[in-house]
């Protein structure tokens, strides 16, 4: 069934690629261009993609890239709050393409997860050069995570609302037993699947998406109180793929 999920979900984000993809526009010499927080973050992504380093500071970046700092602090009060602010306009590139699924509501918990990490790994795929330089120390991920704070607090809240929708008896069991840990759960699982994803050199990332099923089977499985088989099978695949 997912399949068939996973295959209008990669449509959806082809339509809408033009709009999740973030690259460098030309600079127009002719006149000044209206600066809004998408150029802005446009020409920092383009910047330190280019330069392979951040920029020092905000006056340094702003030279560099011919805009008044007036502009620039008229979005983001710091080069931190543009650094999160690129990874929440990333979720909410995901988000947009998940909820302009019309049947995305009647799936599952399960299916509603899966959609979230296939549709989170297309956008950071049309995105993979800078998430790479984001998290270039991926052997410690964590040390990244301050940039990644809005970006966890928009994801947990909308794993929460999938959690609020109650579609089967399994589902209510959830909600009541624990729903206070399952949001901070899949958040840790999310992170798990990022630093996989980073590590993959598969064609078409197409071990991630193993990955992402596995995981995503053995959490729900888990829920169900049938984990062993699931986690077995997951734990074998990571070990195979790490190991040998």
């Amino acid at each position: 069934m997912f399949k068939i999920i996973l295959k209008k979900l990669n449509k959806l984000v082809s339509l809408q690629s033009k709009k999740l993809r973030m690259t460098a526009t030309k600079k127009s010499a002719s006149k000044k261009k209206l600066i809004t927080d998408t150029s802005i973050i446009t020409l920092y992504m383009d910047s330190v993609l280019s330069q392979n380093e951040e920029p020092k500071n905000v006056y340094i970046f702003c030279k560099e890239n011919k805009i008044d700092e007036s502009d620039f602090y008229a979005y983001y009060g710091s080069l931190e709050a543009l650094k999160q602010d690129i990874w929440l306009k990333l979720f909410e590139n995901a988000k947009q393409t998940i909820e302009s699924d019309a049947n995305f509501l009647i799936y599952s918990q399960k299916d509603k997860v899966l959609t979230l990490y296939f549709t989170l790994v297309e956008v950071l795929n049309l995105n993979r050069s800078y998430v790479s330089f984001a998290l270039r120390d991926s052997k410690n991920i964590l040390q990244n995570l301050h940039q990644m704070k809005t970006f966890r607090n928009h994801f947990k809240s909308f794993i929460v609302d999938i959690v609020e929708t109650e579609t089967s008896e399994r589902d209510m069991r959830l909600n009541k037993v624990i729903k206070p840990f399952f949001a901070e759960g899949i958040w840790v699982e999310f992170l798990f699947i990022l630093k996989f994803w980073l590590d993959d050199t598969s064609k078409g990332f197409e071990k991630t998406d193993v990955m992402i099923e596995k995981a995503v089977k053995a959490t729900f499985d888990f829920i169900d109180t049938t984990p062993v088989e699931s986690l077995f099978d997951l734990g074998k695949f990571v070990w195979k793929e790490k190991f040998n």
